[in-house]
């Protein structure tokens, strides 16, 4: 294994860290931005969502997917016979087509309404519609990669 190995379980895990380093921290502004009711507070909440999703989310997803294939691959044998690896990468694309098809369309929308209500101080019913699915399906695509992290570390199967 040697060198290579543990260059891409670094890589694995400083990708793991910084998509769920954001992915908490982002849901926890979010929900105190909302929390205080104030447009101009949630505009740009709203706006730093979208940013770090491209900044962070996506590059750390991406970075996990990379090396945890690339380790996967090189160091093991049929690696979806291997139950935790499995288990592993169906909680992290379940958690990747929730955000692709649900939050990021989402938090877009309501970027974009932000922009509008920062200036015009009312915040639209729909606003909060949109922040009660975006937080609902948010906390399941939280909690899958979660989990994956128990299938990773303990490797169960």
């Amino acid at each position: 294994m040697g060198n290579t190995y543990l260059v891409l379980k670094s890589v694995h895990i400083f990708g793991v860290i910084l998509l769920m380093g954001n992915i908490m921290v982002t849901a926890w502004w979010k929900f105190m931005a909302d929390k205080t009711k104030d447009p101009s507070v949630i505009a740009f909440a709203q706006r730093q969502v979208v940013l770090t999703d491209f900044v962070f989310t996506a590059p750390g997803a991406l970075l996990a997917i990379v090396a945890g294939d690339s380790m996967a691959y090189q160091f093991m044998a049929n690696t979806w016979n291997i139950q935790w690896v499995t288990w592993g990468r169906s909680l992290f694309i379940a958690s990747g087509i929730i955000w692709i098809t649900i939050l990021i369309p989402t938090q877009i929308k309501q970027s974009r309404m932000a922009r509008q209500f920062a200036t015009s101080k009312s915040i639209p019913d729909d606003y909060w519609k949109l922040s009660k699915r975006w937080n609902i399906f948010g906390a399941i695509a939280v909690g899958l990669p979660l989990i994956n992290i128990y299938w990773m570390v303990f490797k169960p199967i």
